[in-house]
């Protein structure tokens, strides 16, 4: 009996030695193998931070910076550190309260609103963020068909909400809560709760000690120039449409890689420049302790943040604030009857400029009227939707306007070129154009119409200076009365850019060309037929003629290119983020080339000349007084509506060696002689300042 005792005593005490045994080896392994040494007992979260690359800036061809970035800071959350806190709520709802004192917006992805009745808001998000939420529900084993008032009942029980607390108190410590429960769900970078925040904002938000609230360096984009506000673009969160292309993230190949919440271009230079402007951002692991304190940081391996490239622009900004300042200054004097006495003009509306190296095909100013301020869009925005004439409309290349006579070189190169008229066959202006009289069809000359007299006997140039419509009826009617005649006077708008893409990377309205297919596609039944009358009015520039005011501008520039037509475009070249490499440089490209005789160049260069110079032409008075050789054209176009006609003025110099096109056009401005006032300030400031020269050594010193 007594060994039987001394057995179990033996045996309860080798159980206690193995039991010993085994917690010490457990210990080991949590103190000193886990921890790999560091025994001071310290909890460590690992988290991932997204660092958010520079995005390029956007330069002039000058090396002048329009658009670039500024210093920021943005506060995010480490949610191991919030979550593992005592009183996470209470921490919280202190932030929340701060903000609302302060007048911030946060940001919160919970697709619920802030208020009662609850409703989802789950469309106003991308497919992404949709599928977060859909495995946020499943993980927590809820049904994905839940309400949203019972979603917030059930949150607000599962993160311990206060009873007493108000439904938007409770509802905004829930959307916070979510978007830390989120990471614990998919593989989402630390969320970030404010972006941009002001000095004073950050001070007063962190005095507040809230757990594993940390700040971020980052950069916003900025505006150096109250100008070009339709060429330069906004940037905005990337939209449902947008994330939802499959291809969006690999869309350039090489290019940066995108995250659902990414700012991108969305209109101008930021949205047609995007894949060089685009940085790349980079993922950090963050190593924390309990109390937020950084115990080490590092990157992500090939997750480095890279900036975007920097784009070099054809525009010049010191051309562009003149084309801007003249087309204002002129829209200004039409609307005030104290000063546009006659009242022609006194209703115009919005307007457009566009100036184009005739060689190249860079575009050197690109203006709309009226404009806006970049620097103050958002705060402004309301009120610029209650402006008159939509200032966000940009003319320039998304309106489509009559050309009026401004088509009528046009019109002389399809007859010269198809042999139905020769440089000094005279014609008689009759004031009627009776050739259709029994038909009903008798269109006039302005001058008769206005005046009761004609221009009389005329040769090609002539007929240009003037703007004689009769001499441009008969010519239209040769063309359409001529087998394939028709098809000519349409070949050579093409050929000459009108009613054509021009190359340009930004989204533009392409107008459309007088001629059977756009007859059918606009009309039915007799209206679709092209024929005599709507060839010969097609011939003025009328009928169903309808182009933008930058392809008035190509089809300046190819006329002085002697049929050679090239891509217009808005890039010099792309250099990497540093200015120490070229990435990119863009190179003229021809369009297309249409054949100009030297009989039919000379006659219509000649005639474009006596526009400005000659003692009949119709631009004389308001051109006068430059130093160099201008071919213009003026063009009045009818517009169908209550008040005064269209204006367009189109023009190229040199002359004898052109250099820069031009293109003004204005809503209701009467005449197109009164825009080349705006035309003159241009061409006036290009060659007094010897821009053609090109100034940009200093920034090609940058590149090493």
């Amino acid at each position: 009996m007594e060994r039987v005792s001394r057995l179990r005593a033996w045996l309860l005490l080798m159980f206690f030695l193995l039991v010993l045994v085994l917690f010490s080896a457990r210990l080991y392994k949590l103190q000193i193998v886990d921890t790999k040494g560091d025994t001071d007992n310290t909890e460590v979260f690992t988290t991932l931070t997204r660092v958010k690359a520079a995005r390029g800036d956007i330069l002039d061809r000058n090396g002048n910076i329009l658009i670039g970035n500024r210093a920021s800071y943005d506060l995010v959350f480490n949610h191991y550190v919030i979550t593992s806190a005592d009183n996470t709520n209470n921490h919280l709802l202190r932030l929340v309260n701060k903000c609302r004192e302060l007048g911030i917006e946060y940001i919160d992805h919970f697709p619920v609103t802030k208020e009662r009745p609850f409703e989802y808001t789950i469309d106003d998000y991308t497919t992404a963020w949709r599928g977060y939420f859909q495995s946020y529900l499943y993980e927590r084993s809820m049904d994905s068909d839940i309400t949203a008032p019972l979603l917030v009942e059930t949150l607000k029980a599962r993160y311990k909400i206060p009873a007493e607390w108000s439904d938007a108190d409770a509802r905004a410590v829930v959307g916070m809560r979510y978007e830390f429960d989120l990471r614990g769900v998919v593989n989402l970078p630390t969320y970030t709760f404010l972006e941009d925040v002001s000095d004073e904002d950050l001070s007063a938000l962190l005095e507040l000690n809230i757990p594993g609230l940390m700040v971020e360096s980052s950069t916003v984009r900025e505006y150096y120039t109250p100008y070009a506000a339709h060429i330069l673009g906004t940037m905005g969160a990337m939209t449902k449409e947008q994330w939802d292309k499959v291809d969006y993230a690999q869309q350039y190949e090489g290019g940066p890689k995108y995250y659902m919440d990414a700012q991108v271009g969305q209109s101008g230079f930021e949205a047609a420049f995007e894949q060089y402007l685009h940085g790349e951002d980079g993922m950090r692991i963050d190593n924390v302790d309990k109390t937020g304190a950084i115990i080490s940081q590092e990157y992500r391996k090939g997750d480095e943040p890279r900036a975007g490239n920097n784009v070099e622009t054809t525009i010049d900004i010191n051309l562009q604030i003149v084309a801007e300042d003249a087309l204002a200054d002129q829209i200004a004097y039409l609307q005030d009857p104290t000063r546009n006495t006659s009242g022609d003009g006194n209703d115009v509306e919005g307007a457009a400029v566009v100036v184009m190296k005739v060689k190249t095909g860079e575009i050197l100013a690109c203006a709309s009227y009226p404009t806006y301020n970049l620097q103050t869009y958002n705060d402004e925005y309301e009120e610029i939707l209650k402006q008159d004439f939509d200032p966000l409309f940009n003319r320039a290349f998304h309106a489509s306007y009559p050309p009026g006579s401004t088509y009528k070189m046009c019109t002389l190169v399809a007859a010269m070129e198809a042999g139905l008229v020769t440089s000094d066959e005279i014609i008689k202006d009759g004031g009627i154009y009776l050739e259709y009289k029994e038909d009903y069809f008798t269109p006039t000359c302005l001058i008769w119409s206005n005046y009761g007299y004609t221009h009389g006997e005329l040769v090609a140039w002539q007929a240009l200076m003037v703007s004689c419509n009769y001499y441009f009826y008969e010519l239209g009617n040769r063309l359409a009365t001529t087998t394939g005649g028709k098809k000519a006077l349409d070949d050579t708008a093409k050929g000459l850019g009108l009613g054509e893409p021009t190359g340009i990377e930004l989204n533009e309205d392409i107008g459309h060309r007088a001629n059977e297919e756009t007859k059918k596609m606009l009309y039915t039944g007799n209206k679709a037929g092209f024929y005599v009358g709507n060839v010969i009015l097609a011939a003025i520039g009328q009928d169903e003629n309808k182009f933008s005011p930058l392809q008035l501008c190509v089809y300046a520039s190819t006329l002085a290119n002697q049929g050679v037509r090239m891509r217009a475009t808005f890039l010099n070249r792309v250099v990497s983020s540093d200015y120490r490499s070229l990435v990119y440089e863009n190179e003229p490209e021809i369009m297309s080339e249409l054949k100009i005789s030297d009989a039919t160049y000379n006659a219509y260069v000649e005639g474009m000349v006596n526009v400005i110079s000659g003692g009949r032409g119709t631009a004389r008075e308001t051109m006068k007084g430059l130093g160099v050789t201008v071919a213009g054209k003026t063009g009045t176009a009818q517009t169908g509506m209550l008040g005064s006609d269209h204006g367009a003025f189109i023009c190229f110099a040199p002359a004898e060696d052109p250099e820069i096109a031009i293109a003004v056009y204005g809503e209701k401005a009467a005449h197109g002689a009164t825009l080349g006032l705006c035309a003159k300030a241009i061409i006036q400031y290009y060659f007094e300042n010897n821009e053609r020269a090109g100034s940009v050594a200093a920034y090609e010193n940058t590149l090493g």
